[in-house]
């Protein structure tokens, strides 16, 4: 892996300048070179040394920066990065321009591979929910825990809401959304996506709303901006076709790690009723629900966020000083304790709620 500038595009394919993408007090950005793909990395220097890592995956049209408010109540808790997926943030498109989930979930995995921070606590919001649970299930060693904010997983009835978005993966929407919208302000796409996915838009901040304002800004001048969006809700919305063991219901079953699903009552992108399935799906989950919130509860809701992952933390923390005592013990203590946590985890009573605010 080698820590680079963002690579220069052959004169043909030349980027236009655009502003910087803005980086919060406390936060580092850096450029990492991987096979076929250059990543954006966030991050914020832990408080201390020896902080377990985790790596934060952001939705679609969303970036690094929705993690912000999270990473920084977590700084004492883990060694924070969150990623800019190919084609988002302030990554560049993939060099073969596949914005598939297996793609998204590619890049993850070649990241962790080649930085060794792995496993992590994985978070995922939203597409990035989708991505990370993958990631989980074919890659098991690279991860510890798991998060998962609103993920996006196939539903049998979508809600209205979230209509127009999937509709973005129909050939020729794009282009004739942007003709319709190419008067719109940058203002009044941002109000529009804070409506769509913060349960109480009335909680953004008039720093946060002018932040997003700037940075909606900056996207419309990238070139592939629409191209990535079209085509990684095109990925998403195959993703939900393929069946077998790539479809994302079952892999979900296959995740091993601790899981922490997050769901809000007024999400209009991803069913409320949908976190029951999610429950019964991930063997070893924990359910928070969050009625007022909407799809992005790490940045409505930060401080309850972080409160139910440091329980997950902790109690992670506590089940693996009990398997190092009990291995101690002896080899036919651990053969017992193993063979009583294999059937808690088969089972689909391993699952607990918490209701949030």
């Amino acid at each position: 892996m080698s820590s680079t500038e963002l690579p220069s595009a052959p004169a043909a394919n030349v980027l236009p300048k655009v502003a910087t993408v803005r980086v919060a007090e406390g936060e580092r950005l850096r450029s990492v070179g991987l096979p076929g793909i250059t990543l954006t990395v966030r991050s914020r220097p832990p408080a201390r040394e020896g902080l377990p890592p985790a790596l934060y995956v952001h939705g679609l049209g969303g970036s690094s920066q929705n993690w912000s408010a999270l990473m920084e109540l977590l700084e004492g808790e883990v060694d924070c990065e969150a990623v800019d997926l190919p084609g988002f943030g302030d990554s560049p498109p993939p060099d073969d321009g596949d914005y598939s989930i297996t793609a998204h979930a590619r890049a993850v995995i070649r990241y962790l591979d080649a930085s060794g921070r792995g496993p992590v606590h994985l978070f995922g919001n939203s597409l990035g929910g989708a991505v990370t649970t993958r990631v989980a299930a074919v890659r098991p060693d690279l991860v510890r825990t798991l998060t998962l904010v609103s993920p996006a997983l196939p539903e049998l009835r979508v809600q209205r809401s979230a209509v127009p978005t999937a509709l973005l993966s129909v050939p020729g929407v794009t282009s004739l959304f942007t003709r319709l919208t190419k008067q719109w302000t940058a203002e009044q796409r941002v109000r529009g996506v804070m409506h769509l996915c913060y349960g109480d838009p009335e909680r953004v901040t008039p720093e946060g709303f002018s932040n997003a304002v700037q940075e909606m800004n900056r996207r419309l001048q990238l070139p592939y901006f629409w191209d990535a969006m079209t085509r990684s809700a095109r990925g998403l919305v195959n993703a939900y076709t393929l069946g077998g063991q790539h479809a994302l219901w079952r892999q979900a079953e296959r995740v091993l790690a601790p899981t922490l699903l997050i769901y809000g009552g007024r999400d209009q992108l991803v069913g409320y009723r949908m976190r029951s399935k999610a429950a019964r799906a991930f063997r070893d989950s924990r359910l928070l629900s969050l009625p007022d919130a909407g799809h992005v509860a790490m940045m409505e809701y930060p401080e309850v966020v972080a409160r139910a992952f440091g329980e997950l933390l902790a109690e992670t923390a506590e089940t693996a000083e009990t398997a190092e005592s009990e291995a101690a013990g002896g080899a036919g203590a651990a053969g017992r304790s193993a063979g009583g946590a294999g059937a808690a985890a088969s089972g689909e009573g391993a699952m607990t709620e918490i209701s949030g605010s």
